[in-house]
């Protein structure tokens, strides 16, 4: 009885934290959806590929959207032409440092260090993989085909032709622009409202998963894996590629094993948990081919693998 209670308290505390920040990411979202155009985005794309790598991975800033909202508008804007190195950039950096996951972690960290250098961490670790995509002489062979966008370097029969799905993209779009604004709104809650109901369950699922281990496993088991350098880190990554947390609200799930587990493990479930994880990697199967999705999950792992061990080892948080 003792146990269910301690469940119930620890899942309760970080499903009421959480839930109003994951609203707010809904609502971002729908607005994002409905009234953000993908033309105006695709007419800033800077010439260089290391300034639009850069602008990529800051574009977090712009649209507040998470892993789940991250992947569809990535397929969009590639569709509009960015480059590959600025749509993997983006995909990986905006679940990170979007404004309202900065916001949870403010919420749940204050402002310090585990927010500067979540932020820090996310943003380098996404334009470094972006930029090695950048270095691929055939930009166009990693996106299935209805993703393939008509970028510089494509082909111009690629640029001729644009894929199904993008015309009928552009067709909703123009729809959209032509409706009144009490429509368009109305629109946006209800994309808003999906977006809620469809990652409410994630939440309550990491929250309960969350609230479990720490009610079930012993303090001591949890410490020992917690405060290795290495295998804390493993560990957290793990735990932030099954739970499937949004990024809007995995800080406050984080809290629950701040003072069991070290700095570095933490950030590397702030920072890879966002950028990879099962609902994202199926996602990801829609854009890009296979061995590319493996390339996703793999260098983000080990990019943030070896930071997370780096700052256990030798900075003192």
């Amino acid at each position: 009885m003792e146990q269910l209670t301690t469940f119930a308290t620890i899942f309760l505390g970080i499903f009421i934290e959480a839930a109003p920040f994951l609203l707010l990411g809904s609502l971002a979202s729908g607005l994002v959806e409905v009234f953000i155009s993908k033309d105006d985005m695709a007419r800033v794309v800077p010439r260089n590929l290391i300034g639009a790598t850069i602008v990529g991975g800051m574009m977090g800033f712009v649209f507040p959207v998470c892993e789940c909202g991250v992947v569809p508008l990535v397929r969009r804007l590639f569709n509009k032409g960015i480059p590959i190195s600025m749509g993997v950039a983006f995909l990986l950096a905006a679940p990170i440092i979007n404004p309202v996951a900065l916001a949870s972690t403010y919420a749940a960290y204050g402002f310090g260090d585990m927010l500067m250098l979540r932020f820090s961490m996310g943003l380098l670790v996404a334009t470094s993989i972006g930029l090695l995509f950048s270095l691929n002489p055939r930009p166009l062979s990693i996106l299935r085909p209805g993703s393939i966008p008509a970028f510089a370097g494509a082909s111009p029969q690629a640029s001729q032709k644009p894929h199904k799905a993008t015309k009928h993209i552009e067709k909703m779009n123009l729809v959209q622009v032509k409706q009144p604004m009490h429509q368009r709104l109305q629109m946006s809650l209800r994309f808003a409202s999906d977006d809620f109901f469809d990652m409410g369950k994630y939440l309550v699922i990491g929250s309960m998963l969350a609230a479990g281990m720490q009610t079930v496993v012993s303090q001591s088991t949890l410490t020992d894996l917690g405060s290795g350098p290495v295998s804390s880190v493993l560990t957290m990554q793990l735990l932030a590629f099954v739970l499937s947390v949004c990024s809007t609200v995995d800080a406050f799930i984080s809290l629950a094993f701040r003072n069991t587990f070290t700095t570095g493990s933490i950030l590397s479930f702030l920072v890879f948990g966002p950028m990879v994880d099962i609902k994202s990697t199926m996602m990801f199967l829609n854009v890009f081919n296979r061995k590319i999705v493996l390339y996703l999950i793999l260098l983000p792992f080990l990019m943030t693998l070896l930071i997370g061990i780096f700052i256990n080892l030798n900075v003192g948080i």
